[in-house]
């Protein structure tokens, strides 16, 4: 009989004016990975708050090994063997790897760091790993994101961690780099480690969960579900309340966008190191995907084109006229708007509004001698806002405590304000979940039937195809096909990409 290692039972969280966490439920047993699955604003971060001690519960209880606990801090969390690896891991780049793994519990003998027994201990922890080529004397900073999980999975090892809550962990891994994850899961939950497990990826609960726990708006509605075997419209069903399917909208037939003009002509393209030779073309109204490998250049072809990196060769047009190269102002002044896959770091002010946020690329419009129209900029906002269907929809409010799809229609609703021609999406979806990916792919195909030309990125091949009109395969930094996406499927797609990696 599998020992029920945590029971949270009935556990409410309120903060001002929402109730968070409404008699949620969670029972997870030793050595099993437990996913817990809901909708962006379902609960999720706030029960692992919760649970590692970052929130203290309003009511409700939570069962430690059989004992009733109450973690106050996440420090005391820690003590009972709860650790949590959040997707933005808290790790210090400036620090070591050894010095990273025992940050707050360092190896000392009267009053000195004795630094050779951390690092003898952080090998071996990493060897448990299986990862014994990572350097403990490494600046953590100059890790792969896969290097960086591993070294939070060691930290929360050398606190001898028996629950390990892992929060969208695959987000900015490679296909190889989950497929290792997912070994060293197996090998941890083996010695009896549970592990929480929370991702928006459906596939990937099917390939490493045990049971599932789902929550919608701070109640859980399904407790324990087998993982590989309930059915993923009952599951998308119990998130959402409606049977949402991983569907996308109607595209038109092959051949609507023939007689539509170039809004994008990108000629023998290339970037030293990246990609070489990219040409390719997106109509007005059109969607384009660029499919390919991780590595393979699709998201330097983005950058490119919006200039954030100066090609070493081709061309960019915009209706003919050729871009300054390496210039992001004359991509924007030219029409161009970029979404790009790290939103948080690379595209939106957290600490500021949404409205603020929506009008970044517009400031000019607002300002006169000197002074900000700011009643101008939130009416402008709330058109976007309101259109895209942001929620909350208080444009006043911190764009960093929306959701990650309301956060990418902030994103979106910026471009709109600024009346961009084309708009290059990259990762459009990452860390959203099933219901406001629907959300997402109708509000993309509703600005292509405006007229808007868009190049899609997406490591998701589905996505890529049932988004996209026109599909652009990339390999090894060259085009090496171009079909309408109703001629391809998964398969195509995959051969293509993989085809000379097997020979390489």
């Amino acid at each position: 009989m599998t020992a029920r290692l945590l029971t949270m039972s009935g556990i409410v969280k309120e903060f001002p004016g929402v109730r968070a966490l409404d008699g949620v439920e969670l029972e997870v047993d030793a050595g099993e990975v437990h996913c817990l699955l809901g909708q962006n604003g379902a609960g999720k971060s706030t029960l692992i708050k919760v649970l590692s001690g970052v929130h203290t519960p309003d009511a409700g209880t939570i069962s430690w090994r059989g004992e009733e606990v109450s973690p106050a801090t996440p420090t005391a969390a820690m003590r009972l063997g709860i650790a949590t690896i959040y997707q933005e891991l808290d790790l210090v780049d400036g620090l070591s790897v050894a010095d990273n793994i025992f940050l707050g519990h360092e190896h000392a003998r009267a009053g000195f760091v004795r630094r050779g027994a951390m690092r003898a201990a952080a090998r071996n922890l990493l060897r448990q790993l299986g990862h014994p080529e990572i350097r403990v004397t490494r600046e953590v900073g100059r890790l792969s994101a896969a290097g960086k999980q591993l070294v939070s999975m060691a930290r929360a090892l050398s606190r001898d961690a028996r629950l390990l809550i892992m929060d969208e962990p695959s987000a900015v891994l490679a296909a190889d780099e989950v497929a290792n994850l997912f070994r060293v899961i197996r090998e941890l939950t083996a010695r009896g480690v549970a592990v929480v497990y929370i991702s928006h990826r459906l596939d990937e609960i099917r390939e490493i969960g045990d049971r599932i726990t789902v929550l919608k708006d701070g109640r859980t509605v399904a407790v324990g579900l087998p993982a590989r075997t309930t059915p993923t419209k009952e599951i998308v069903a119990l998130m959402t309340g409606r049977g949402v399917e991983h569907v996308f909208p109607p595209r038109p037939p092959a051949g609507t966008h023939d007689d539509r003009p170039d809004v994008l002509t990108v000629d023998a393209l290339a970037l030293r190191g990246a990609f070489a030779g990219v040409s390719f073309s997106v109509r007005a109204g059109e969607i384009v995907g660029l499919a390919g490998l991780v590595g393979s250049g699709r998201s330097e072809v983005l950058e490119t084109v919006y200039g954030a990196r100066r090609p070493s060769a081709g061309t960019v047009r915009i209706h003919g006229r050729v871009l300054r190269p390496g210039r992001v102002t004359s991509a924007v002044v030219a029409g161009i708007g970029l979404a790009p896959e790290e939103r948080k770091s690379q595209a939106l002010l957290l600490h500021d509004s949404v409205a603020r946020n929506v009008s970044l690329a517009s400031l000019p419009r607002y300002a006169r001698l000197g002074w900000l129209n700011r009643r101008h900029e939130l009416a402008d906002a709330r058109v976007q806002a309101s259109a895209l269907s942001v929620r909350p929809n208080d444009v006043r409010r911190g764009v960093r405590t929306l959701s990650g799809g309301n956060q990418q229609k902030v994103v979106l609703a910026r471009w709109l304000v600024k009346r961009c021609e084309l708009l290059l999406l990259d990762e459009p979806t990452r860390g959203v979940d099933v219901g406001a990916r629907a959300e997402l792919y109708a509000l993309i195909r509703e600005l292509a039937g405006s007229g808007v030309a868009i190049l899609l990125v997406s490591s998701e091949v589905p996505e890529v195809l049932g988004l996209a009109d026109r599909v652009v395969v990339l390999r090894e930094g060259r085009v090496v096909a171009t079909a309408d996406a109703g001629e391809l499927d998964e398969h195509d797609v995959l051969d293509l990409v993989m085809k000379g990696k097997a020979a390489a």
